[in-house]
Order: structure tokens, then C-alpha cells, then sequence
């Protein structure tokens, strides 16, 4: 394959390109119970560059950003890539943030205009142009936007689990760096259909669920909001589906409906929080195929994953993705050895990696250490003695894999010794009768701070779960308190949300 002209490059060009080349094969696929509405890749790729017309139609020049508020439809990779083939730069939002909450972002990213549809909340004040995707298909083209790789192409917002979500600047060549995720973690082809559970307007089904497919010519399948999570299992067999990805929930949630044979099924895919190990191999025990799970973040998305080629070893997140170059630190940023637990750290080389935050103070040196060593990760590699902190705390084991012990603001710190709740959590995956839980660490009175655990499913003597940790964990790594709730409090996401937990206990007066 010949490598790209960085000097005159375009994400959304590099994107379709394999899909010219089959224009009328399906590039995308909305499914329904009953049906399908689909696109082929010519389709896609005219309704593409229509968008990015009707947006230089509006005045927009290149460089200037337009804020999305559209809804789980098509009209959002659509408009998204239309504004990059443009030379313009997207800002992704969710549709469920309210106008207070958009209105915070838009005064940090300040778009030149908002794109929204109807009953879906903008900033106070602003006067969006409604989404008209028929209009953007019929619309005059505009020619690919070509110029440097290294320049601004897409902003996202981090989850915001530190306080405040914070604006970041990714470059046009972050897309070659999504090219190591392809046999690193999903294990794509040509001829794979992958369906990504999640909806059009998340930032995981935009990378793994359609960008990734569509950069090596596959067919992506995404379910229409109307198909409920349990049918997905008859959506995945009707529509031949070969790779799924989602979130753990995702996962345990159809492990109890009714699964029918997935004979097509080759393997699935894991992202946005840790996959516990009993949930993997009970997938693999019902349904013959592996799940891969990969490890990443907003400012760099996956770099740690298994893959087909390579199935991370059990209780691990999997391996350093061929082509990328990876640290475990110390808290004075220096590389620790096979075995010690530290803050999982990227090269700031890597192509994927971002820009910056946007009017944050903080660029990717931000948060780097000094030292040298590759800390067990693959290639080449850039020059050493420059990361990028995570806030993942993980061990590397001397085979290269990676264990993962949570979030930094995520350690647990009861009577001044350090917890991994990953740790604690795995080690009661089994705890019998308790179809999920979560440990965090709760306050119970002035200075008081214990473990608890809260556990969704039946309700299990104290008594009985106690013992079961004790059995498996050190005396000060075992909950002091059992809590039965009717569901873990999640996301939009999947992701477990901690301070609504950790809400449910209030301080002794």
C-alpha cells in the first residue's frame, strides 16, 4: 500500500477511500427487526461531500468549528465527515446534554455554527441551522479539503469524571493511528460486518463502529434506536453480523436473554471500562468466540488491547498494540519494572495522540515524565524520556501484558494503604447469586472511610459475602459494608458512575 501524502491529507478522504473502489457495496447498514435502511459506500460518500458543501455554502471556512447536536441517525457521520471533507472542524457533543451543559462547551470551543434537530437542546442564545440530511445529499459537492496531517481535524470532550469535561484537539493523521487498532485489537477485513451496539452520536461507535470499517472497505451495522437490547442477539444472526462491539453491559445484559446460535459470530470487541474476566469467559463458554477488550481514552483513544492474533491472557486488558510504545510510572515519572504498579504512560510521539485541550493551559507535554525505556512496548518507537500520563493505574507483567488496577482518582486509600478496586471486584466476581457489582470507597462518618461494596441480583447475607472475600482477599482489602441495590447506577455509556454509589451513604451526623 502506498503511504499517504501528509502534506496533502484529508481524515474523511483516507476514510472512503477503500470504499471507492466498491461503490455499490453496502457501507452502511441501520437494522431494524424486520429490515434494513442501507448505504452504499457511493451514496455515503456523495451525502458526505454534499454536507461539506451546504457547511462552505454557509459561509464556513476552513479551520472553523461546528458544533453537532444531532440525534442516533445517519445525519451524524454524515454531517461529522461532510465538515472534515470540507477542511472544517466538527465538535462531537451528546444529544443528551442540556443547554447549560452545551452552552459550557461552546464557550470553550466558540463554533463558528450549530447544526442541531429538533428537540435536541443547544447553547442559550444560539441560532442552530436544523438538519436536513436529504438537502445535504442533493447538494453540490465540495472538493476534499487537503493540506497537513498535523493539522486541527476533530474535537471531543472527555467523560468529564474528573469534575469538568475537558475540550481535545485531535490532528487529521489521528486516523493512521487507528490503522494499529485494526489487527491490534478488532481484527478487521474487507469482508467483516461489524455491529457496534451503541448509537451513531458516540465517539466508540464513531471510531470502531464506522470509521474503522469503512477505512478498510467493510460493512458497518449499527441497530435503529427502536431495536431493544434483548433482540439484539436475533438482529446480530439475521444480518450475518461477523464482529461485535460494545460495552461490558452491553455483554452481560445479552448473556441473559435468549441467545441463539451466531454461526457467522467470529469474535467481539470491549471498550469504555474494565471487562470483567467471569464476564469474558462466560461469553466464551455461551458462545464459542473471544472477547477483546482494549484500553483508551479521549486524548488518544485504544492503544492496549487482545486481538484475535494476540488473546490477552486472563485477568489482563491484552498487549502494547504492535507500533506503539507504552510506560508504567512512577509518581516522579520515571519507568518502573515488569511487576510494580504505576501510571500507564504513551509515547507523545504516537500519531494518535492529541493536540491539546483546548484553552486548558495543558498541551500532550502536559502531563509527561522524564526517564527512559520502552516499557514493553512494540517497534521502533520515537525518541525515549517524553509520555503521556494516563491516570491508569496498571502493572505490566513480564510477558508484556498489561493488568489494569483502575483510575488514579479511582484508588481506594481506606486506613492509608492503597486499593485497586479492579483487584477487589475480581476477586468477588463469583461472590454466588449477585449478577453484578462495585466497589468504592465511602465515607461513614467524620474521617471514616471504608470499602463497600454494592451488588445488584439477589440478597446475600452479609454474613455469607464476607466470608466469600476473606476467603480471597486481604483483611484490609475486604468490604466493610454490603450494599444490594436494584441496579448499578451506569452512564449513557456503560461506564459505573462512583459518586452516585457513593451518594447512597451519608455520613453519621
Amino acid at each position: 500500500m502506498t503511504a499517504p501524502d501528509l502534506s496533502r491529507f484529508n481524515l474523511a478522504a483516507h476514510v472512503l477511500a477503500a470504499g471507492s473502489a466498491t461503490p455499490d457495496k453496502v457501507a452502511l447498514a441501520i437494522l431494524t427487526l424486520t429490515g434494513a435502511e442501507r448505504w452504499s459506500y457511493g451514496r455515503l460518500t456523495r451525502a458526505v461531500l454534499g454536507a461539506g458543501g451546504w457547511l462552505r455554502a454557509q459561509g464556513m471556512q476552513p479551520g472553523e468549528r461546528v458544533l453537532i447536536r444531532l440525534g442516533n441517525t445517519p445525519a451524524y457521520p454524515v454531517l461529522y465527515l461532510g465538515a472534515i471533507a470540507a477542511g472544517l472542524v466538527p465538535v462531537a457533543t451528546s444529544p443528551l446534554l442540556t443547554a447549560a451543559e452545551t452552552g459550557r462547551m461552546a464557550a470553550l470551543v466558540r463554533p463558528r455554527l450549530t447544526v442541531a434537530a429538533a428537540g435536541i437542546a443547544v447553547p442559550e442564545g444560539a441560532v442552530p441551522l436544523p438538519e436536513d440530511l436529504p438537502g445535504w445529499e442533493a447538494h453540490a459537492p465540495c472538493d476534499w479539503h487537503l493540506g497537513d496531517a498535523g493539522r486541527e481535524g476533530y474535537v471531543v470532550f472527555t467523560s468529564g469524571t474528573s469534575g469538568r469535561p475537558l475540550a481535545v484537539r485531535h490532528a487529521h493523521r489521528a486516523i493512521l493511528a487507528r490503522a494499529l487498532m485494526h489487527q491490534g485489537w478488532e481484527g478487521i477485513g474487507p469482508s467483516d460486518r461489524l455491529l457496534h451496539a451503541g448509537a451513531f452520536n458516540w465517539t466508540y461507535t464513531m471510531g470502531t463502529g464506522l470509521l474503522d470499517p469503512w477505512t478498510v472497505g467493510a460493512t458497518a451495522l449499527i441497530p435503529a434506536p427502536s431495536v431493544a437490547l434483548e433482540h439484539l442477539p436475533l438482529v446480530l444472526r439475521r444480518h450475518d453480523a461477523t464482529i461485535l462491539a460494545g460495552v461490558p453491559t452491553v455483554f452481560r445484559r445479552l448473556l441473559r436473554a435468549e441467545m441463539p446460535g451466531l454461526p457467522r459470530l467470529r469474535h467481539a470487541l470491549s471498550a469504555g471500562e474494565a471487562l470483567p474476566p467471569d464476564l469474558r469467559a462466560d461469553w466464551q463458554a455461551r458462545t464459542g468466540t473471544d472477547i477483546h477488550e482494549a484500553l483508551g481514552m479521549s486524548e488518544i483513544s485504544t492503544f492496549v488491547s487482545g486481538s484475535p492474533a494476540r488473546p490477552a491472557p486472563a485477568g489482563t486488558t491484552g498487549f502494547p498494540q504492535p507500533g506503539r510504545r507504552i510506560a508504567v510510572l512512577d509518581p516522579e515519572g520515571r519507568p518502573l519494572p515488569p511487576g510494580e504498579i504505576g501510571t500507564l504512560a504513551v509515547s507523545t510521539a504516537d500519531p494518535g495522540l492529541m493536540l491539546g485541550y483546548e484553552s486548558a493551559g495543558e498541551d500532550a507535554a502536559g502531563r509527561v515524565g522524564d526517564g527512559g525505556g520502552d516499557g514493553g512496548g512494540e517497534g521502533a518507537g520515537p525518541p525515549r524520556g517524553a509520555w503521556f500520563a494516563t491516570g491508569d493505574q496498571v502493572h505490566q507483567d513480564h510477558s508484556g501484558a498489561i493488568h489494569y488496577h483502575g483510575r488514579t482518582d479511582e484508588m481506594m486509600n481506606p486506613g492509608g494503604v492503597r486499593v485497586s478496586p479492579r483487584e477487589v471486584e475480581q476477586a468477588l466476581a463469583g461472590l454466588p447469586g449477585v449478577a453484578d457489582l462495585v466497589v468504592t470507597e465511602v465515607e461513614v462518618g467524620p474521617g471514616t472511610r471504608v470499602i463497600a461494596c454494592f451488588h445488584a441480583g439477589a440478597d446475600v447475607p452479609e454474613s455469607t459475602a464476607a466470608a466469600f472475600a476473606a476467603e480471597r482477599l486481604a483483611r484490609y482489602k475486604c468490604p466493610r459494608l454490603w450494599i444490594r441495590v436494584e441496579a448499578i447506577p451506569r452512564g449513557p455509556t456503560g461506564k459505573v458512575n462512583r459518586r452516585a454509589l457513593a451518594a447512597l451513604i451519608r455520613p453519621a451526623p
